[in-house]
């Protein structure tokens, strides 16, 4: 079977089953696992966001979707030299991956059409779901029911350990900072499944912007930054565009040095198996006197953040 993957969690989710070899097409964004660079790129983003400052990719991906002109472009060409047998696609964010409609548009031009199938999860469960829709799919059912066990019982694994335990931080996942947009979907099921409270996110409903005030409000006792797509270093450079607005230093997370910068790429933002891993390393930094701290520095990193008078972002110490 010949796979084009239209979004990075779908080509994370081909690889887990084991079907690497069937994929001949993905996006510029899929980077996991790392032998898919490899692979003819069937997506390109409408614009270069290389260099731009959270606000000024907000204006351009707020004035494509307005005009009509989207966020992404298909390669016709590319993708009909693919000979495709099975696209993944999905109907759940127009910002954050192909438009079904646009993916629909392009297989409307094949002569001889290939299956497609759309991927439109909001929980943890729809997550494991899909994994098993991309196994019938491509015809690994049995390899797809594995790999679920498998994540399902590392679930389980956080949850028996956090069984009895009464402490529940009030947590605020921030998938943008300029403007402060708070987390939705399946990120507030993962902070609760982690053994936190995160009730200023959106559960299984799309993240939305909010006022900082808002913020200030909740009051989070940790705060972590997983700004849609980006890096530990990129979240840990920008912390600075929250660390200049007033009242940060109020917040307790502030006081009490409860900030980390996390990989929102590779463990939130996607709806693929290494959501999983997002909330072992939520799991991590709730509840230090439980799970034991992975040195992994590419996945998360707390940070020492004061106000704009105060020193910049510095790795703190983790908590013993």
């Amino acid at each position: 079977m010949r796979i084009v993957s239209l979004l990075p969690s779908a080509t994370e989710i081909v690889c887990l089953l084991g079907l690497g070899e069937d994929l001949v097409g993905v996006t510029h964004e899929c980077d996991f696992p790392p032998e898919v660079a490899r692979l003819p790129k069937v997506v390109r983003p409408a614009f270069e966001s290389e260099g731009l400052s959270q606000e000024e990719i907000d204006r351009r991906v707020r004035s494509a979707m307005q005009t009509g002109t989207g966020v992404y472009v298909i390669d016709q060409d590319v993708l009909s030299s693919l000979a495709p047998d099975l696209i993944i696609t999905q109907e759940l964010c127009d910002v954050c991956a192909v438009p079904e409609a646009l993916a629909a548009e392009a297989v409307g031009r094949f002569l001889r059409r290939p299956r497609v199938l759309s991927l439109h999860p909001h929980s943890l469960s729809d997550v494991l779901l899909d994994i098993r829709r991309v196994g019938d799919a491509a015809g690994r059912p049995k390899a797809a029911e594995d790999r679920v066990a498998e994540l399902s019982m590392r679930l389980a694994g956080v949850k028996g350990l956090l069984r009895g335990n009464p402490r529940r931080p009030r947590v605020a996942t921030l998938e943008w900072f300029d403007p402060v947009m708070v987390s939705g979907h399946w990120v507030v099921e993962m902070v609760r499944r982690a053994g936190g409270e995160e009730l200023l996110g959106r559960d299984r409903e799309p993240s939305v912007s909010v006022e900082w005030k808002e913020v200030l409000e909740y009051a989070p006792e940790v705060l972590v930054l997983m700004a849609c797509g980006f890096d530990v270093e990129r979240n840990a450079r920008d912390v600075r565009l929250l660390a200049s607005r007033p009242g940060w230093d109020s917040l307790p997370a502030v006081r009490s040095g409860e900030i980390y910068a996390v990989h929102g790429g590779a463990y939130f933002n996607r709806p693929g198996p290494r959501v999983v891993d997002g909330v072992e390393i939520l799991a991590e930094i709730l509840h230090p006197e439980v799970f034991p701290r992975r040195e992994k520095p590419e996945d998360y990193r707390r940070l020492s953040v004061s106000g704009p008078s105060g020193p910049p972002p510095s790795e703190a110490p983790a908590p013993s």
